[in-house]
């Protein structure tokens, strides 16, 4: 398998794990979101990776999830899902039930917590590709995974046989865009990051952007994509721009991305709901100023 292997492109939305009352995960509202995300043209959908808590759901519930998100989307687009754990026999496990569940692929990040060398974390994926059919799709997150995976080691990782795709979520434009020119003619490369800067790196090459912002910003997260590869470009600036504050706004004032997230979603009148632990629901002061800052955005309409 290769980048021509499949046809994954375009927006695709990293997805929240609704949990309802009981701290379950609540399938219905799981389901609404999924619908509204195709509706706003989405290309596809990636269930229970960092923005879906993954670390915070049981070994069942993320199986559970995956066969949740095949049904929700009903066809209408991908259906990508992270299967990236410690070891690589519960990746394994977790990734041949994803391919059970007919997904379209498997988001998988490095083992995390451990500091790993490039050989370590090379023959992880190795022994993954060897026991599983569905392509994968790289996760570069160090800032939640601890280890890196540089261009040269992403481009070393795309000889496996079934590593289609990349997800560069770094943060870094130097390192993300050092990877798009080393393997963006072996692995399709989507912007992680792309409130920051998914407009430059669309209009370098990138295949799609991968974000969890649509959940509460559609369509505008879902346009910044196809109206820099349209070349409207004020119309991407101005998205972008929009993306930067975003960013911002949800991460400062006490607040971290993804009970903002769900906060925000909340506050537009979708289901968003509570995160699980250990993160925690937003206070009052911190939800205030989401509040103001969404209105000031032009995202919520003032009451």
């Amino acid at each position: 398998m290769d980048r021509n292997s499949i046809a994954w492109r375009g927006p695709m939305v990293a997805v929240i794990t609704n949990f309802d009352q009981s701290g379950n995960i609540d399938q219905e509202a799981f389901s609404i979101n999924v619908e509204r995300m195709f509706d706003n043209r989405a290309t596809g959908i990636v269930v229970g990776g960092c923005t879906g808590e993954f670390w915070a759901l049981s070994h069942e519930e993320r199986c559970q999830l995956f066969h949740l998100g095949v049904q929700s989307a009903k066809e209408r687009g991908d259906v990508i899902v992270g299967t990236g754990a410690i070891t690589a026999k519960e990746t394994i496990q977790l990734t041949l039930e994803a391919e059970q569940a007919g997904c379209s692929g498997a988001l998988i990040l490095p083992p995390y917590f451990v500091k790993l060398t490039d050989d370590e974390i090379f023959c992880h994926y190795e022994k993954i590709s060897a026991e599983t059919n569905l392509p994968i799709i790289l996760y570069n997150i160090p800032a939640n995974a601890v280890n890196s995976i540089s261009p040269a080691l992403a481009l070393r990782l795309s000889e496996l046989d079934q590593v289609v795709a990349i997800k560069e979520s770094c943060g870094d434009w130097n390192h993300f865009y050092e990877t798009l020119i080393e393997v963006k003619n072996e692995l399709r490369v989507f912007c992680g990051p792309s409130s920051i800067y998914g407009a430059p790196a669309t209009s370098l090459g990138a295949d799609g952007t991968i974000d969890c912002f649509p959940n509460l910003w559609a369509p505008g997260g879902m346009d910044l994509f196809y109206s820099t590869e349209a070349g409207r470009l004020e119309e991407s600036q101005s998205l972008q721009i929009t993306g930067q504050k975003l960013t911002k706004l949800f991460t400062s004032g006490g607040r971290t991305l993804y009970p903002s997230t769900k906060a925000a979603m909340d506050l537009l009148g979708y289901p968003g709901g509570n995160p699980r632990e250990p993160l925690r629901q937003l206070n009052q002061q911190a939800i205030h100023e989401l509040k103001t800052g969404l209105i000031a955005l032009e995202i919520l309409k003032p009451q």
